[in-house]
């Protein structure tokens, strides 16, 4: 598990097919002396297990699955990517909790300043869009947000001159894809109030003050 706050990018090394799915190989500044194989690292919001280390690099396994979901299908030497530990129980979640679980992609449709900020309009399929809300969490590459307005076709999220200059964003460009991860509240709230047998309704979540 995760928090959204970006620790340092990487740059991909080599990223080499094997069976149905591939090695991944990033050089990091992190504190390699404190990872170990088996730890979970958040490579552009896509959980991935360390299956090596070298000299200011790791090694981290894709599956099928994730290549499928993730952004990774197209993924280059040179790339720039979003890291993240995951985090320790007993510290701060400063960001919202991110699973590493990649819904899908988006596509960065539009980017417009906002004073210091600038402000991303991300396009994105109809089954991720059902769980985005207004004001609501959002990890886009691995950064957690907050969704400040909602589209037909998409969302925007407001970038702040620290997170631009501390993620891949500052080099973003319209047209980039990126790997979407919405917040789980809203998939547990959803699955709920389809069951008929819930007893949950939106009536209800407003008298309990949840909406």
């Amino acid at each position: 598990m995760f928090t959204g706050i970006v620790e340092e990018v990487g740059t991909v090394v080599s990223f080499a097919p094997e069976g149905t799915g591939a090695v991944l190989e990033v050089s990091t500044g992190l504190p390699l002396e404190e990872i170990r194989a088996g730890d979970s690292i958040s490579v552009s919001g896509a959980c991935l297990t360390v299956t090596g280390k070298g000299p200011g690099r790791f090694l981290a396994d894709v599956s099928p699955e994730t290549l499928n979901r993730t952004t990774f299908r197209s993924l280059a030497v040179g790339r720039r990517v979003n890291l993240e530990r995951a985090m320790v129980v007993s510290g701060r979640l400063d960001g919202h909790l991110v699973y590493g679980h990649v819904d899908g992609t988006g596509t960065v449709r539009e980017m417009r300043p906002a004073g210091d900020s600038r402000v991303f309009h991300i396009r994105t399929d109809s089954s991720i869009m059902k769980y985005v809300v207004f004001k609501g969490a959002v990890a886009v590459d691995g950064v957690s947000l907050t969704v400040s307005a909602v589209h037909p076709d998409g969302f925007e999220v407001t970038l702040i001159p620290f997170t631009l200059n501390r993620t891949t964003f500052g080099g973003a460009r319209p047209g980039d894809r990126v790997n979407v991860e919405t917040d789980i509240v809203g998939k547990y709230v959803l699955r709920f109030l389809e069951r008929k047998d819930s007893g949950i309704s939106k009536d209800f979540l407003k008298k309990h003050g949840f909406a």
